[in-house]
């Protein structure tokens, strides 16, 4: 049965139009709540409720305050807090769930809400069907006397402060490190410098002035030029950049030079394995270039490959007791660190290995150049695209056995399938994306 309402990473969607707007989440909260209910079969459960920095999250969090104490159950306000504190704060006083009121790496004109079930984890399929079920019921009050209680608590961010800083090795510390942190107008605004500053680095922050309306504006993990800039402007010695709600990482060295999600995770299972402790292989997705495939093949590191979505990774590490995953937009998951992706986490993870392997992330990132991508988007007229593409999939596959490889993934959104090919020479895999995308187009 397929989500009517959630998307791969809950709701989401422009402020104002359906279904980010207060009527739905507020019957979207006593869905939730009445979900809760039944499940935990308790008088009042209780759920924490974080939010971003952008100008709507006051409006949702009113909504979603409403909607679940209507329901009977008890809400704990953070205000601002990112997605991944939501997370453990959940687990860690022992929660029966936790919203998060974000868009993620989206403008401000776009707010979300996310849920994590009991022990700060992903709401699996099955809830998000139930919660979905009862939004389609009429919603009914409880009564006066079963009412559930909200208030503010004080303190969120600094229990998250402490997590953070306790993933990164004891024996260590920051101290002569000069860092620019990058915190995207958003959710770890008021956290991330803390973290790194009381490890002992020198912390120049950027992106650290929220306003409501600048979350993700020219900053952040998906403004890496922001990062670059500012790392050779103050002569730091690394650059780490974080999105509007915490989860995504990019990180620059002292040269400006970026590093994706990808990079960052092969640093982290490079370290790891050298000392014996990766806890498994590496899971990234389909996208995921073949080169670091191949160099974590070269180390003797397995390699498995989810759909694109930092939730199917976490599936997949899941099921073959893995720990590091992720994908290069960012998300970059540490099971032994935390339930869910954290930028800041991850950064932390990033440093250790730095120290650990006595080296800088050019060198070691060295161990692989990406292979070239051909992209084609093809648009569809009502085609059997799979039929069409077959046979010259089929070939292509068995030309670039090794040295090359083949996506095709249908677009969510739009009539459009995308066809991409990656190979060890730029010339091939146009030759074969052009070949695919023709053999489409002619059907």
């Amino acid at each position: 049965m397929s989500r009517k309402y959630f998307g791969t990473d809950g709701v989401r969607g422009e402020v104002g139009q359906f279904p980010i707007t207060p009527d739905f989440v507020l019957r979207l909260g006593y869905a939730a709540g009445k979900v809760l209910v039944d499940h935990e079969r308790q008088e009042h459960p209780t759920v924490i409720i974080g939010k971003d920095t952008r100008i709507s999250g006051y409006m949702l969090e009113a909504a979603l305050q409403a909607g679940l104490t209507a329901a009977g159950v008890n809400v704990l306000l953070t205000g601002p807090l990112p997605t991944p504190g939501i997370a453990y704060l959940t687990r860690a006083l022992r929660l029966s769930a936790g919203v998060m009121i974000s868009a993620s790496h989206n403008p401000y004109q776009d707010n979300g809400i996310k849920f994590f079930a009991e022990g700060g984890k992903k709401l699996d399929d099955a809830l998000e069907r139930e919660i979905e079920a009862m939004l389609d019921s009429p919603m009914q009050t409880s009564p006066s006397r079963e009412l559930g209680r909200a208030r503010r608590i004080d303190g969120a961010a600094d229990r998250y402060i402490e997590f953070c800083k306790s993933t990164f090795p004891n024996e260590r510390n920051l101290k002569g490190l000069k860092l620019v942190v990058d915190c995207a107008h958003g959710a770890t605004y008021h956290i991330a410098p803390k973290v790194f500053h009381e490890l002992g680095a020198e912390v120049i922050t950027i992106g650290g002035e929220p306003n409501g309306y600048n979350i993700n504006d020219g900053v952040g993990a998906t403004h890496t030029e922001a990062i670059s800039q500012a790392v050779l402007q103050h002569g730091a010695d690394l650059g780490i950049s974080l999105d509007g709600d915490g989860d995504r990482l990019m990180m620059a060295d002292r040269h400006g030079k970026v590093y994706d999600g990808d990079q960052l995770i092969y640093v982290i299972a490079k370290a790891r394995a050298a000392r014996g402790q990766l806890g498994g292989g590496v899971v990234g997705t389909v996208m995921t270039n073949l080169a670091m495939e191949l160099a974590l093949q070269q180390q003797g590191i397995a390699f498995g490959r989810a759909k694109v979505g930092d939730r199917y990774v976490l599936e997949l590490l899941h099921e073959n007791g893995w720990q590091v995953g992720g994908e290069a937009s960012g998300h970059v998951l540490c099971l032994d660190k935390h339930t869910t992706g954290d930028g800041i986490i991850s950064s932390l993870q990033v440093l250790a290995a730095l120290a650990e392997l006595d080296s800088d992330l050019a060198t070691i990132c060295n161990d692989w150049q990406p292979f070239p991508q051909k992209m084609i988007n093809v648009r569809l007229n009502g085609q059997d695209w799979q039929a069409a593409s077959a046979a010259k999939y089929a070939e292509a596959q068995l030309a670039l056995a090794g040295h090359g490889r083949v996506v095709l993934r249908p677009s969510g959104t739009e009539p459009v399938v995308r066809v991409m090919v990656e190979a060890d020479e730029l010339a091939l895999a146009e030759q074969w994306a052009g070949q695919i995308a023709a053999a489409i187009e002619a059907a």
